[in-house]
């Protein structure tokens, strides 16, 4: 219980420092939203070609569109990290009696919310673009865009305290991301792609991820795709929430 406490401690406070700054959320939000207004036409144009229907063609892409929110809204966490451990902030809250592992959490908790509310918002914006999803479909996503938002924070975390240098964490996170970025068929389904790319895709998690948002929007939530989904992004979360811990843990002693 007095971890829960201090969790929530925690988060109030690192929550209240995003309420002052408001804009930060419109500006995670805004690119999300320019590739649905911009891209998303487009997409469902080029999509039409090969005979599927619109509504099935926002569906494709916003489950996408999630991902990549998740993906860069969670992974650069870490520059805050940075910043408050560069001006003393983390020392300082070392020395009170909450958890160390609980300034961990809280503030990714406080980022996961975040993310929450932006994948809300997108959502509300594709349906008058011609979105249909089905209600359990686009919760079950909701869930899965959380579990990957709490791991990625918590990596980023982790990396941060590691390299402690904004110079490094920015080529290092692009570095990885990218990849995984296009190779997760955000964009596209990689059915369309070169048998090669196809299975290169298939060596990385955020394809099974992609690919079970978009079964729960089209309605088949208790497909063994979703099924899956859930457990890499339970898994992902898990691992990557040790990993952060023990770092942070280390960085304490």
């Amino acid at each position: 219980m007095s971890m829960l406490v201090d969790i929530l401690l925690v988060f109030q406070r690192h929550a209240r420092i995003s309420l002052r700054s408001p804009i930060w959320i419109i500006i995670g939000i805004s690119q999300p939203v320019a590739f649905l207004v911009l891209y998303g036409p487009l997409m469902t144009s080029t999509l039409s070609i090969t005979g599927v229907p619109a509504e099935r063609a926002w569906q494709t892409y916003v489950p996408g569109v999630l991902v990549q929110l998740s993906l860069f809204g969670s992974a650069f966490v870490g520059f805050g990290v940075i910043a408050e451990w560069r001006s003393g902030v983390i020392e300082r809250l070392r020395v009170t009696p909450v958890s160390r592992v609980a300034l961990l959490l809280g503030r990714v908790l406080r980022d996961v919310v975040l993310l929450l509310v932006q994948a809300v918002l997108l959502i509300a914006v594709a349906i008058p673009l011609g979105l249909r999803a089905s209600v359990p479909g686009v919760l079950a996503a909701l869930g899965v865009v959380m579990l990957l938002s709490l791991g990625l924070a918590c990596l980023s975390c982790a990396l941060a305290l590691t390299v402690k240098s904004e110079d490094t964490l920015g080529p290092t996170l692009n570095t990885g991301l990218m990849p995984l970025l296009l190779l997760s068929g955000v964009m596209l389904p990689m059915s369309f792609a070169p048998r090669w790319l196809d299975l290169v895709s298939r060596l990385t998690p955020f394809r099974y991820i992609v690919d079970g948002m978009r079964s729960a929007f089209q309605g088949d939530v208790l497909s063994t795709t979703m099924l899956s989904t859930a457990l890499i992004a339970l898994g992902i979360a898990v691992l990557s929430v040790l990993l952060g811990v023990r770092t942070y843990l280390r960085q304490s002693a």
